[in-house]
């Protein structure tokens, strides 16, 4: 899966990254709940200046979509006897 950051400065002018952002195809079905969660995240991120600069998006997004969407949206193949 191809992953994107983003770089911006929240409301005191502190430099923020956002990184772990996935990247859908137009005809993916999560795209949408993707795009909606990804600026929900960013407004929440913007209006409350932290001492935290980096943020995973990936880690927010474990926490708030259920389980089984979120490993198919990442599609979490772990290999088996580390092979």
């Amino acid at each position: 899966m191809l992953l994107k950051s983003l770089e911006f400065k929240n409301v005191v002018g502190q430099k923020v990254k956002v990184m772990d952002i996935p990247v859908l195809e137009e005809e993916n079905t999560y795209k949408f709940m993707i795009q909606i969660r990804l600026q929900t995240f960013i407004t929440s991120v913007y209006k409350k200046p932290s001492t935290k600069t980096c943020y995973s998006f990936r880690d927010y997004l474990k926490k708030v979509m259920k389980w089984r969407d979120y490993e198919q949206l990442f599609l979490l193949d772990e290999l088996k006897n580390n092979a």
